[in-house]
């Protein structure tokens, strides 16, 4: 259910859009590693590792799962913006191996331009969102601002033991992807005229779409490390699992799957975001692209994804139980680094 368009479109007030407008990953890490470490036995998962989530103990068969993800808009419908960064948010949770329970709106907002009717729009996608992964909107909070932002912080449980991380891959595993890139590269035309509506609309269908199914099926598999993919390209998302892992990875280029109708964008560079340009430059730093990779493919893997799937690290045996595509494995070698082929 669509809603009317915002009088000014939502995407000529932000300068990045979605998770393209993170701070990028090589700026941003060594400002987070500065920080004195957490030291507390009932946090499970902290900032260390990079994770999704935090997780934090309450007893020997409960923890929660916390997690805060809000960005610009990246698509001018306010109700397909608040599903999207709602779905986006939610993933987190399901990153992790948890189910979500409660949501809470973070809200940036030109109410005096956009008028009340958009922010509304907006909050009802997160609603409905929130509501379709069986949890509830409890609260939030809003500050004014010219540049509209949105997004959720969610809180879910999951058993101490169920907890899948970006660090427990192992040698072997093949790499399991589970929803098609192509995102940004959309958004990013579709905001210089150079994508129509119903391409916007296809990866407004891929955005959408819970990461709730392929979270069950990977811990049915037995996956041993999980992400999603998002705003750092499927490579800065790989890098940090193998880092973590303590492994190197493969990755085979003309297996990942694109959103029909992202290759004729990408064959050109009109169409690569700032955000995915730095993913490009940082992932440079780690991996090693082959001469046969064609250069639309070797964009598809560092295109700033917002809402992505997730990338599941599991047996080669399981691999068909969990809905996706092989894109790759983890082996042996130095932490972090990457082979495309």
């Amino acid at each position: 259910m669509a809603s009317s368009p915002a009088a000014v479109p939502l995407t000529s007030l932000s300068g990045g859009a979605g998770c393209g407008c993170k701070l990028a990953a090589a700026d941003l890490l060594p400002i987070v590693r500065t920080l004195p470490a957490q030291d507390d036995p009932r946090l499970l998962v902290g900032t260390p590792t990079g994770d999704d989530a935090a997780v934090y103990r309450l007893t020997d068969d409960l923890a929660l799962v916390h997690t805060i993800d809000f960005f610009t808009p990246l698509v001018d419908d306010p109700y397909d913006f608040g599903r999207v960064a709602a779905a986006n948010a939610l993933s987190d949770v399901y990153a992790m191996g948890g189910v979500p329970i409660t949501a809470m709106n973070v809200v940036a907002f030109p109410l005096e331009q956009l008028g009340p009717d958009v922010l509304a729009a907006i909050l009802r996608g997160g609603l409905d969102v929130v509501a379709q992964a069986g949890a509830s909107v409890v609260g939030g909070h809003s500050i004014k601002d010219d540049e509209p932002k949105y997004g959720l912080a969610v809180t879910g449980t999951v058993h101490p033991d169920r907890i899948v991380t970006n660090a427990g891959g192992q040698a072997g595993d093949v790499l399991v992807l589970t929803k098609p890139l192509g995102v940004g590269a959309i958004v990013t035309a579709a905001k210089r005229g150079a994508a129509g509506a119903e391409l916007v609309a296809a990866a407004v269908d891929v955005m959408v779409e819970l990461n709730a199914r392929a979270s069950e099926a990977a811990l049915a598999a037995g996956a041993h490390a999980m992400t999603d993919v998002t705003g750092f390209g499927l490579l800065g998302h790989l890098h940090n699992v193998a880092r973590e892992s303590g492994l190197a990875a493969e990755v085979d280029a003309a297996a990942v799957p694109a959103i029909d109708g992202v290759e004729a964008l990408l064959r050109a560079d009109g169409a690569v975001s700032g955000g995915s340009a730095r993913n490009a430059e940082y992932a440079a730093t780690f991996s090693t692209v082959g001469a046969g990779v064609e250069p639309w493919r070797a964009r598809l893997i560092t295109d700033a994804t917002t809402s992505g799937g997730l990338l599941v690290a599991l047996p080669a045996a399981r691999a068909a139980e969990v809905p996706g595509i092989v894109v790759g494995r983890l082996l042996d070698g130095t932490p972090g680094t990457i082979t495309v082929r």
